[in-house]
């Protein structure tokens, strides 16, 4: 296939905004799919999870055939916590589908991935979705359009993939304003050495790891021995091919073109997504790496930062979760796994996420593709701690790294997932918790709302704008830690439910954070331990401690239930005892045989409380560890 018939584009869209409907209409208008085959609605989203809640959780190529061109589309998830997904669809096409429902607006989330396209410079076509609705709105709508992407009206394609009204013009339109591919270096394209952008990798019991490339130099044949420049990988292509959308094998993936290789590799950590798969002139792997095995550096590595403990309902299940986990594991290359064990919660997963939509998405995976029901704790983020002390092997298990500080003192810098893991107060000279920049599209009425939930949450005002009459963009900058907490939910509903929502990790900052631990009968509860800002202590465990009075069983003594924050009690909450009636078999009004009994039983009473400890039932951290 020549490099001039090739085109590669994507699809942009917020949820609902009907991208995988069109997606549909385009495999159906170029008979890539026959009618029939249409088992369901958008026949790109494979997963029943994605069918069930009409959302685009994993990308998905496939290949189309109009007018003697050759179309690649990848469709892509409209949901902010999937803009890992989208970098990389954004990273191996030329051009984008921007697709708006013409009863609704620009939401946050789209103008993020527009930004995005923009800056890996894509032609994009603007699309104007649902036109046949009586509540479009299609002349403020494009207005929108135009002042986001400074485009002409005339080139707003008005469309209604339901109906399929005016969707050829689209298939049209991308062969028209969009560019051949690109390739990788000013080298002459006709040389013999392989560079393919590997985009996506999935497991198929199968085929074991498969691979989704982007060749961006030469082309790829079956049997070809190729390396991945990054993970060092040696590997032969035991197989190549397109997507239509299912697997279809090819003599080989030509220049341009979007295709799989199946790699035989047992891991998908051994074929990450941000690889670039190599294949010189000489196929002997060389001793020192040439110039020219340089990878591909238009991706970035899925950085996850926030985490949550998983465990099983029942601890007999933890060998079915642990094999569940690590298939999980095999499709999902932004899932990062460790194992724990805990002597209240024995056997227990500490996993990493994007963001809270792919924590809800891997609980729900587990319950339904394994059967296993999960209790998943709240979400935390990761903090960085830096540490007056110069010697990094004595946290080489923090991944720590020796910096230079503002004063030019040796400090050392480590991650601290974990609030066990915190060192002592006076060890370390400050903590530093992860920020984000959080964009907030709502209808002017509700600005006050959403400033004062902001403001509560530690937000530092940045920027507000216009995007025209009705609408605000505000801007924030908010600790990650906050914005975990339900801000999504206080968002949508101070606003009726109008207001969008966008955020990108920022930096990291310094602040006045400590570490809360618990004590029940004076002893430290490691497992309840984490870290706040100062201010919200002593609310916030009140809270707890009230609820593990309400949770912990009694005892035959008072038991003390206490927040601490270095050394400096913040709560408290008593357990009463239970009081065994012991003069029942008293008769008649003997008061000093009854002063005795008492006597000696409060004195029973003073000597176990020194030697009984209290035993929590697995309810206590459920109740409190659960979202």
């Amino acid at each position: 296939m020549q490099l001039e018939k090739i085109r590669n584009f994507c699809i942009i869209a917020h949820i609902d905004h009907g991208k995988s409907t069109l997606a549909d209409r385009m495999l159906e208008i170029t008979w890539t799919i026959d009618k029939r085959e249409m088992k369901h609605g958008q026949m790109l989203d494979t997963m029943e999870l994605e069918q069930e809640r009409w959302i685009t959780i994993k990308l998905q190529p496939v290949r189309m055939k109009w007018k003697d061109y050759e179309l690649n589309i990848i469709d892509t998830p409209g949901h902010v916590d999937f803009q890992y997904e989208v970098s990389r669809s954004l990273a191996s096409v030329e051009g984008a589908l921007l697709v708006v429902d013409a009863t609704q607006w620009i939401e946050a989330q789209t103008l993020s991935n527009v930004y995005m396209a923009l800056e890996n410079d894509l032609d994009i076509i603007p699309v104007l979705n649902k036109i046949d609705l009586p509540a479009a709105n299609v002349e403020k709508v494009s207005e929108e359009i135009i002042n986001l992407i400074w485009c002409e009206k005339e080139e707003i394609i008005p469309i209604s993939a339901k109906t399929w009204e005016n969707v050829e013009k689209v298939l049209d339109a991308v062969i028209e304003r969009i560019a051949s591919p690109r390739i990788y270096s000013d080298k002459n394209p006709e040389n013999d050495e392989l560079k393919a952008l590997v985009f996506d990798s999935q497991y198929d019991p199968y085929r074991w790891v498969v691979s989704y490339v982007k060749v961006f130099q030469w082309e790829i044949k079956k049997w070809d021995i190729c390396h991945f420049l990054n993970t060092n990988k040696k590997i032969e292509a035991l197989d190549v091919g397109h997507f239509s959308p299912s697997y279809v094998s090819d003599p080989k993936i030509w220049l341009g073109s979007v295709g799989y290789v199946v790699t035989w590799l047992k891991t998908i950590q051994d074929a990450k997504v941000w690889d670039t798969l190599w294949k010189p002139e000489n196929v002997e792997w060389p001793k020192n790496k040439p110039e020219e095995a340089t990878p591909i550096e238009w991706f970035w590595e899925a950085k996850p930062f926030i985490y949550a403990w998983i465990f099983a309902m029942d601890s007999s299940e933890y060998p079915l979760l642990k094999d569940a986990i690590e298939k999980l594991v095999l499709n999902d290359s932004a899932l990062s796994v460790e194992s724990s064990v805990s002597p209240a919660l024995w056997h227990w997963y500490r996993c990493w996420f994007l963001w809270l939509l792919h924590l809800d998405i891997v609980k729900e995976r587990l319950l339904r593709e394994f059967n296993i029901d999960v209790i998943m704790t709240a979400p935390q983020v990761t903090y960085k701690v830096l540490i007056l002390w110069d010697k990094l092997s004595e946290y080489s298990r923090y991944n720590a790294e020796l910096i230079q500080n503002q004063k030019g003192q040796k400090v050392t810098k480590i991650n601290v997932s974990n609030p066990e893991d915190l060192p002592e107060q006076w060890k370390y000279l400050s903590i530093e918790e992860p920020i984000a920049k959080v964009e907030i599209i709502t209808p002017s009425n509700y600005v006050g709302n959403l400033m004062q939930l902001s403001q509560e949450r530690r937000g530092i005002f940045l920027n507000q704008q216009f995007i025209d009459s009705d609408r605000v963009m505000l801007s924030y900058e908010l600790p990650m830690n906050e914005l975990i907490w339900d801000f999504y939910d206080e968002i949508k509903s101070l606003s009726s439910w109008y207001a969008s929502l966008n955020y990108e990790f920022l930096k990291y900052k310094e602040d006045d954070l400590v570490k809360l631990e618990v004590l029940i009968a004076d002893e430290k509860v490691d497992a309840l331990a984490f870290i706040c800002h100062r201010e919200q202590a002593r609310t916030l465990w009140l809270k707890i401690c009230k609820n593990l009075k309400e949770t912990i069983p009694k005892a035959l003594f008072t038991i003390k239930i206490q927040a601490v924050v270095w050394a400096q009690i913040v709560a408290r909450e008593n357990i009463s005892a239970l009081r065994k009636d012991v003069t029942a078999k008293l008769y008649g009004w003997d008061i000093s045989r009854k002063k005795k009994l008492l006597q000696k039983q409060a004195k029973w009473k003073k000597k176990m409380k020194q030697f009984w400890k209290v035993s929590l039932p697995s309810e206590a951290f459920v109740n409190l560890l659960k979202k």
